[in-house]
């Protein structure tokens, strides 16, 4: 991938134009579904705000299901005029059409977005060669300067759970990071040497204090960006039900083997999930908590197949 020489005026006025895009998913006056800022998060912004002026690079990973709902609101303001990469991760288990338009939006706004599966390490080859083509003009000042193979260093951010850790792994080559399917395990700054001569600075993941569109926090939800233990997995449940009824109702049938729901309530086919699976308690009545459980677990792990959850066009 090449872009044109990287131009503070036009980073400055590109990053706004995506802060301006974040902003508007605070505009729904539903009542919020989740508050969730503990202290050490806000220990997080802190240090991503004095880290940065020792990184020349931002590199950002999010949910390709969620890209912008997985974007921290406050991300563009707080690195300013600083070259960003943004990396949508769990490509593999998003749909590959809406991730093409994903990296289209993000070009169109002047921004470098990568496909990737951190997991698998799948597309990740990519990433050395992008950091050092983005870079490309401060590695000839520093040779200018006498100080060529200066590392060039790199932050990486996201939200939890969105595959920061894994990130660092596979670039470090080692498991130096520590990798969990839960969010916040990572708690401190870390340097790790990825080769090439770039370094990368891993931060703990980080929320924003609120949600104002409760939207955005069902869907932070839905990936397991918000801890289980803050919602009710039931009431969680029939809200994915929702989404996967209006826009992938034929995933629902081949993955549980239901039919004939169109005109169920989203409880109706929660039961019809857990009959399908076996999960009967004492009467012969349905253990909905067991079936709300297995959805979203299913839902997370791609079992339901490629899905991803917004588009660019309801941001343009």
């Amino acid at each position: 991938m090449t872009m044109n020489k990287n131009n503070k005026k036009k980073n400055s006025k590109n990053n706004s134009n995506i802060k301006n895009n974040e902003q508007t998913r605070g505009t729904d006056s539903q009542k919020q579904i989740v508050q969730w800022f503990p202290g050490h998060m806000a220990k997080t912004r802190r240090l991503i705000k004095e880290s940065l002026p020792f990184v020349d690079l931002v590199t950002e990973i999010v949910d390709a299901r969620i890209p912008l709902s997985s974007s921290n609101p406050e991300l563009s303001e707080m690195i300013g005029d600083k070259p960003r990469i943004v990396l949508l991760n769990k490509c593999d288990v998003a749909d590959e059409n809406a991730t093409r338009q994903w990296v289209e939006y993000y070009k169109k706004n002047g921004m470098y977005a990568l496909p990737v599966d951190c997991r698998s390490g799948k597309a990740l080859n990519a990433y050395l060669p992008l950091v050092r083509e983005i870079l490309k003009d401060k590695i000839q000042r520093n040779t200018e300067k006498g100080m060529a193979g200066k590392p060039l260093r790199v932050m990486v951010v996201g939200i939890p759970n969105t595959g920061k850790s894994s990130f660092i792994n596979k670039m470090a080559g080692r498991n130096r990071a520590k990798v969990a399917d839960k969010p916040g395990v990572t708690r401190s700054n870390s340097w790790f040497a990825v080769g090439n001569g770039i370094e990368l600075l891993d931060t703990p993941g980080v929320l924003w204090p609120k949600f104002d569109d409760p939207k955005v926090g069902d869907k932070l939800a839905f990936i397991g960006s918000v801890k289980d233990e803050v919602l009710d997995s039931e009431t969680l449940a029939l809200k994915l039900i929702t989404v996967l009824k209006n826009d992938y109702a034929g995933r629902l049938t081949e993955r549980f083997k239901i039919t004939d729901f169109s005109d169920k309530e989203d409880y109706e086919i929660l039961e019809m999930i857990g009959r399908k699976r076996g999960f009967l308690i004492s009467g012969g009545e349905i253990d909905t908590e067991r079936a709300s459980v297995i959805l979203l677990d299913e839902y997370r792990a791609g079992k339901l197949g490629k899905l991803t959850l917004e588009y660019p066009r309801e941001y343009e």
